[in-house]
């Protein structure tokens, strides 16, 4: 085995030079104090819980085991986890892991360990299905843990309850789902625990980890000593920080698992309705007289609180806590009052029965959310499954109930089950490897007698008359008591609390009790006894486990005080004993301690003979393990088979792995020097042939490069186009540079060309398109670049047919008190002011002012800004003609472009352009900002204006609302 020496121990039991008790002893307790928890007996991996983390676990640990055969790696849980998984998609069988072992011996943490390798292993494609399922199969364990497990004298985190779960996997063997069979939940521990024990964690959980609203609303307070059904452990809780991190982390689960939030509110109503009702008493009170007895609650408040967290009517609930309804043969309805004594018996039936309804709810609501989905065998192929069995182990306590008469009875079907598949699979390789065994065990022990009582030995005192009795199981004997056997096994609860529940307003709960919805008056058989349906269960159980290739996992607790490092013989050899450890080794070396196929074998210790070193070039590998063992001198304690090699004897083994161990360092070195100069001569041809390559195709790519530019300018100096609809061609890296500067060179080059033949007259429109290109281009879509700029539309006869002139000679007289040189822009605009007022005026921009001129008045002017002290101007990204223009120390002026020639022409991104332009060419800068929700001030006051499409509007205009101004513009 890798990375164990022989002060380690034997790696597997088989290997022992003798088998005995004390050898076995001897081994365990060699490897566990090495920190080797894990020991092999042939395919059974048997584990002795440390009770302290080890690294042993995680990314690296699984990628070591993942695809490697058992007796590769030091023995290990991800190995058996690995054989299933490999055993099931090489062969397509159904597996199944049995992980067995007394309460404390680590079965809980074994089966988690084996769902994270499964889980890693699975899937590299994080396809989102199968991430789905693996989530739910690893949330689960956190959420069943919670519901189903609690602390005990001998395990702080023991199972209450049998879990087997199925995993299935596809033909590739990617996980798709899976389902969880329960086992007698220990429902009994809701009511009672024994000394130094808790309920269930769940209870403590909801109390540490609420918040302080939710448990207002619940009725509950953080102590649980303040409830019957938590006092006995309250003292036991361990931190607080604890219990609110694993209340944290069950929540998180139940959401990743898919628990909805009413669902998970209504748990915890459940959880808390349970503890409420535990603290019920009943009090005998005397009405109408001494002889006639009437029976009440003591506190009335937890019936309100056990009817509200349940929604069920109060009164029902107060009905069936005191009376029981009973139909008589002519199926008349007969309330029958309680005793004190019959009503605290009906409120601990009910409480057991809630939650163990709640369990099986939680289990179904899991498996509902794993189930395989959408799959079909003639399309998808046959699903395969690795099912994985953690159970409760044998358990011996002061006082032994029915609980414990069922558990210890599975394991004694488990223990036969055990027994029957080793002898069989043992027998099984034999006769499929054509190797001759015959065996004498036999079950010498059957006809003994496995009972007594005080009855049939009188003088055995340890037995009470009439109440203990004796049975010996293959574990030791157990004293079990029958008090409460019988109405435990009948499990009996009133159907009043059924009806009760089943009508409940809470779909949670009344999905828990369909049985509720059966009226009184109906004849019904009587339901199986538990004790029935757990046989049954197991019985299927069973035979489930023997219809798939098993493993199995065989837990040892190393003490009772759960203290790491320390390992008690005698409580350990009881359990091997109970285990049949033993007796397992005995069965494995009574015909062969080894087996291996023979490539296999050849593989690890080809190097010992020089006949099969490094290749073999005999007829077959069976022929080439005959030459080696020849050699070594072994071939009289081994057996041939067709294809795998027996091995009698574990010195046969300890021989070849020395030999091998011998010649390891020198292959190992020899191979290395070999392999680095190969690699370095390897490296060195490569880059001088790397660097010979790039180096003539760097001078291709720049050549080639080149003649392309070459080939496509030709026609670059034809007008008009002067090489517009040329493509640059992509250059190599070392070129981008030089192509990035010609491209610089070759646009200037053609604008060039371009403006030279533009007329002198055109350049001033030439230069407000590309100023209203650089501001408005990919901001506003349309602003007019395709059409001439005339700027002055109130002179022009076309657009202004009526009072052109008019204008003209208000124009004149502006030249002649301001003295401005040019124009800029003019038109008729339609205007709202600060008072909400809408006029018709017009726009006069010069190079010295920015006129707001009245049309109606011969154009005297009502307005006069330098233009100096415009900042800014805000347009639309639409086709409309809203402007805003902003001035220094003035209110903003809002104008929409009117009254234009064809109309509604679209002249905002002339204005702009021209604006824009002649500061340029001043060597101030302009704001122009284009927004569909235009800010502006008027009087220190801010305002909004928006642009309404109205396609029934004839004119531009402006509606005024509190706050803000919105031009209604007409639209196609």
């Amino acid at each position: 085995m890798d990375e164990e020496g022989p002060d380690c121990g034997k790696a597997d039991f088989v290997l022992l030079d003798q088998v005995t008790m004390e050898d076995f002893m001897e081994n365990l307790k060699l490897r566990f104090e090495k920190g080797r928890i894990y020991t092999y007996i042939g395919e059974v991996l048997v584990s002795v819980n440390p009770y302290q983390e080890l690294p042993l676990y995680g990314h690296e640990a699984i990628t070591k085991y993942q695809g490697r055969e058992l007796y590769e790696r030091p023995p290990h849980l991800y190995a058996v986890a690995n054989a299933a998984y490999r055993a099931m998609k090489r062969r397509s069988r159904d597996t199944c892991i049995v992980i067995s072992g007394e309460s404390g011996a680590g079965k809980t943490e074994a089966s988690k360990h084996i769902m994270q390798y499964i889980a890693a292993v699975t899937n590299p494609s994080q396809r989102a299905e199968v991430e789905r399922v693996k989530d739910v199969l690893l949330k689960s364990t956190c959420v069943l843990e919670a519901f189903g497990n609690a602390r005990t004298n001998r395990n702080n985190n023991s199972s209450r309850f049998g879990k087997y779960m199925d995993i299935n996997f596809d033909f590739k063997g990617d996980p798709v789902g899976g389902h969880i069979h329960s086992y007698l939940l220990e429902k009994s521990r809701v009511l009672k625990q024994h000394v130094g024990e808790r309920n269930f964690h769940a209870f403590y959980q909801v109390l540490r980890g609420c918040e302080d609203s939710q448990l207002e609303d619940l009725h509950l307070q953080r102590n649980p000593a303040l409830y019957s059904f938590t006092r006995q452990g309250a003292g036991l809780n361990p931190l607080d920080s604890d219990e609110r991190s694993h209340y944290q982390a069950v929540m998180e689960a139940m959401r990743v698992i898919g628990f909805s939030s009413e669902e998970v509110d209504s748990v915890r109503r459940i959880l808390a309705a349970i503890l409420h009702l535990g603290n019920i008493e009943f009090v005998e009170t005397e009405e109408g007289g001494l002889e006639q007895g009437h029976l009440a609650v003591a506190e009335e408040v937890l019936v309100d609180h056990v009817a509200e967290l349940t929604a069920t009517p109060r009164e029902s609930v107060m009905r069936c806590l005191l009376s029981r309804t009973v139909a008589s043969g002519g199926r008349e309805l007969i309330e029958k009052g309680h005793t004190a004594a019959e009503a605290s018996y009906a409120r601990d039936a009910c409480a057991k029965a809630v939650y163990q309804r709640l369990f099986e709810w939680v289990v179904n609501r899991i498996n509902c959310v794993m189930e395989p989905r959408d799959r079909d065998p003639r399309r998808d192929g046959k699903d395969t499954v690795i099912g994985v069995l953690d159970i409760y182990g044998f358990e011996v306590f002061p006082v032994n109930s029915f609980e414990q008469f069922c558990i210890n009875y599975c394991n004694e079907k488990l223990q036969q089950l055990f027994i029957q598949l080793i002898l069989k699979q043992e027998q099984e390789e034999y006769e499929r490897e054509g190797i001759a065994w015959q065996t004498s065990l036999d079950t010498h022990h059957r006809h003994h007698p496995h009972y007594t009582s005080r009855q049939l030995c009188p003088t055995d005192k340890t037995m009470e008359f009439g109440r203990d009795f004796r049975i010996k199981h293959y574990a030791g004997d157990v004293t079990y008591s029958v008090e409460g056997f019988i109405d435990k096994n009948r499990d009996h609860l009133f159907q009043d609390f059924k009806r009760l529940l089943y009508n409940s307003s809470d779909p949670t709960l009344r999905a828990m009790w369909p049985d509720g919805q059966q009226d009184i008056t109906e004849v019904t058989k009587r339901p199986l006894t538990a004790g029935t349906l757990f046989k049954n269960s197991m019985v299927a159980l069973v035979e489930n486990l023997a219809s798939k290739e098993p493993f199995y996992v065989r837990c040892i607790k190393p003490n009772e005080d759960k203290v790491a490092g320390r390992l008690d013989e005698g409580h350990c050899r009881h359990q091997v004993a109970y285990l049949g450890l033993l007796e397992n080794v005995r069965v494995r070396r009574a015909g062969f301690a080894s087996r291996q196929p023979y490539p296999r074998f050849l593989l690890r210790y080809k190097m010992t003979c020089e006949y099969t070193w490094p290749n073999h070039l005999l007829g077959s590998d069976r022929a080439a393990t005959s030459a080696l063992l020849e050699q070594h001198g072994l071939q009289g304690d081994v057996a041939f088979g067709h294809t795998k090699l027996f091995i009698r004897s574990p010195q046969t083994l300890v021989t070849l792995e020395q030999s091998r161990a011998r010649l390891i360092p020198i292959i190992v070195l020899l191979l290395q020097k070999a392999w680095r100069g190969t690699l370095s001569r390897r490296r060195c041809r490569r880059l001088r042939a790397i660097y010979t390559i790039m180096r003539w195709f760097r001078k291709h790519k720049v050549r080639a490069h080149l003649a392309e530019l070459q080939r496509r300018f030709q026609a670059a100096r034809q007008p008009p186009l002067y090489g517009q609809d040329m493509v640059w061609p992509p250059p190599p890296a070392v070129l981008q540079p030089f192509q990035d500067t010609c491209r610089a060179l070759f646009c200037r080059w053609r604008a060039r060309q371009l403006v030279k033949n533009i007329p002198p007259s055109d350049m001033a429109q030439i230069k407000a398109k590309v100023a209203a290109m650089g501001v408005l281009q990919e901001l506003r879509p349309d602003w007019g670049c395709r059409r001439a700029w005339d700027r002055d539309y109130l002179s022009s006869a076309t657009d202004n047919p009526a009072a052109s002139g008019l204008f003209t000679q208000r124009l004149k007289a502006l030249r002649d008190k301001d003295g401005f040189r040019t124009v800029l822009f003019s038109s008729h605009v339609r205007k709202v002011n600060r008072f909400n007022k809408r006029q018709d005026r017009a726009l006069l921009l010069t190079d010295r002012h920015l006129y707001k001129l009245d049309p109606s008045r011969q154009y005297r002017v009502m307005r006069a800004v330098p233009l100096a002290s415009v900042t800014g101007l805000s347009v639309t990204s639409g086709r409309d003609q809203l402007v805003v223009l902003h001035a220094r120390g003035q209110d903003d002026l809002v104008v929409c472009l009117h009254r234009s020639r064809p109309p509604l022409d679209n002249r905002v991104g002339e204005l702009v352009g021209v604006l824009v332009a002649h500061c340029q060419g001043e060597g101030c800068t302009l704001e122009v900002r284009v927004s569909d929700c235009i800010p502006l001030s008027q009087r220190g006051a801010r305002r909004l204006v928006s642009v309404e499409p109205k396609p029934e509007q004839p004119e531009p205009d402006f509606r005024c609302s509190r706050g803000a101004y919105t031009l209604l513009w007409p639209s196609s």
